[in-house]
């Protein structure tokens, strides 16, 4: 098996101790040496040390929960100089039966000499931060929707049914009525004056809605619950202020984003949280699609396909680019909302919104990478793509309607154009639809040759009983059946 480096190190990490194997090649054979270190700072400064001393560059381990992260945070350090690979767990998964510590790391150390290893996206440290914020925010809303969700379910238990009437229990309108209801107020005319003037429609039913049982209890925990609610919303903007600081230096890069239909602020600055600004760590779109987990999954056996679920990828980005999807499916006159309904038809929503998540983080790699701006094709992109399936297509439905349609045909028949003008035979080129430059060149248009007419009967007539038609054509002896020896 070929030798990628001659010398390297596997560490097997747990939460309390990290088992070390240096793993060299000397005069062709194996040499490793083991260690056990601790877990703490001073006990992984140790660890670098040790490996400084015997030399090692590439560190491989993989990644258990978050306790390699202090690994990674003290071997990362420039003054080391260490070249360090993250890997997935299920690259180095032992036997049942043969798994012990000591295994683990030599395991680790001779699939990294060997080179079989394949190494997670770990961005540079600004990013990672950004990371922390943008998930502290996510979950910090997640917080938030539970509160909203407990307020919902404590008016229920009250006979209180605003939430039939308002879409939003805690937006401007209804934080002012619970907060009403919370200071001792029960009169539903005065509660009802406090609502948005564009519900004046709704003032009947929201009077109908209040009327419940307000008691010292019901209005302890609801005070309780605005309380959280007021918590958590403050967090929240402290949280979002924060990492606006750190998008600041990519405004450029935000606004070019927003472009794409279906991003807004908050989902560029997720995109740039997860993958940086840099995309030079995935060596096209397709690897970071799959890195997201927003491509087809493969799961192939004996020439069968038998799933093509997608597999786990960064659960934030994802989450954030369907999100996403969903708006731009809904987006009026866009090339992603015709995109949507056209997958919709044949396979579903569901189906059809990753499509469309996927579609725009090619988009995103792009915009990225080469420092453009999306380009909107329109909603009739497909339509103008191949206008005679299109017109074709409408007739048929016409047809089917039981419409006359022969004056429509009339009017849509043109003179043909010259061949130099008509396009070549196939499928059109998906480059313009992909959002890159086409590096195909132009397809030609070449007429079909000219039919040719019967042809002239042999000279000379076929030898009696002679059964082969290419031969008679020539009017000569068969020269296809094999002589008898």
């Amino acid at each position: 098996m070929t030798v990628i480096c001659r010398r390297c190190a596997g560490l097997d990490i747990h939460r309390d101790k990290i088992a070390v194997c240096v793993r060299v090649r000397v005069n062709g054979k194996y040499e490793e040496q083991h260690e056990v270190f601790g877990s703490f700072t001073d006990d992984l400064k140790k660890l670098a040390q040790w490996l400084r001393e015997r030399k090692v560059r590439r560190v491989a381990m993989e990644s258990t929960g978050v306790y390699w992260i202090p690994v990674w945070n003290v071997l990362e350090q420039y003054r080391y100089g260490f070249d360090l690979l993250l890997v997935n767990p299920a690259q180095v998964r032992a036997l049942n039966g043969h798994k012990t510590d000591r295994i683990d790391c030599a395991r680790i150390a001779e699939f990294l000499q060997h080179g079989r290893l394949a190494g997670s996206f770990i961005p540079p440290v600004a990013v990672r931060q950004a990371r922390a914020l943008e998930r502290r925010r996510v979950n910090l809303q997640q917080d938030r929707n539970r509160i909203t969700n407990r307020i919902g379910k404590l008016m229920q238990t009250a006979n209180i049914k605003l939430s039939s009437v308002l879409s939003n229990i805690v937006g401007v309108s209804g934080e002012k009525i619970l907060r009403a209801i919370a200071a001792g107020e029960r009169d539903g005319e005065k509660l009802v004056s406090l609502v948005h003037y564009s519900l004046a429609g709704k003032q009947a039913a929201i009077i109908r809605s209040l009327e419940g049982r307000y008691d010292v209890h019901f209005r302890y925990l609801l005070t309780e619950l605005l309380s959280d609610l007021e918590h958590v919303d403050r967090k929240i903007e402290n949280t979002t202020t924060q990492l606006a600081m750190y998008m600041a230096p990519h405004h450029d890069l935000v606004l070019r984003l927003c472009t794409v239909p279906g991003i807004d602020k908050v989902v560029a600055w997720t995109i740039l949280s997860e993958i940086g600004s840099d995309v030079s760590a995935f060596p096209d779109a397709k690897h970071l699609a799959s890195w997201a987990a927003l491509c087809p999954g493969s799961n192939e056996s004996a020439g069968k396909r038998k799933s093509g679920r997608t597999n786990k990828g960064n659960k934030y980005l994802r989450r954030a680019l369907v999100q996403a999807a969903w708006a731009a499916g809904r987006s009026k006159d866009t090339f992603l909302s015709a995109l949507f309904l056209r997958i919709t038809r044949r396979h579903g929503m569901k189906k059809a919104v990753v499509a469309v998540a996927h579609r725009m983080l090619v988009y995103i790699f792009y915009i990225i990478r080469d420092g453009g701006s999306y380009v909107e094709k329109g909603g009739d992109y497909f339509d103008r793509r191949n206008p005679e399936r299109t017109a074709s297509r409408l007739l048929a439905r016409l047809d089917a309607l039981d419409y006359d349609t022969s004056g429509i045909i009339r009017k849509l028949q043109k003179p043909e154009p010259p061949a130099e003008l008509r396009p070549g035979r196939g499928r059109p080129c998906k480059c313009a639809e992909r959002g890159f430059p086409c590096p195909h060149p132009p397809r030609l248009y070449h007429p079909s040759p000219t039919p040719r007419g019967p042809k002239d009967p042999p000279l000379h007539p076929p030898p009696a009983g002679q059964r082969c038609r290419k031969c008679n054509q020539w009017g000569i002896p068969c020269i296809h059946v094999k002589p008898k020896i």
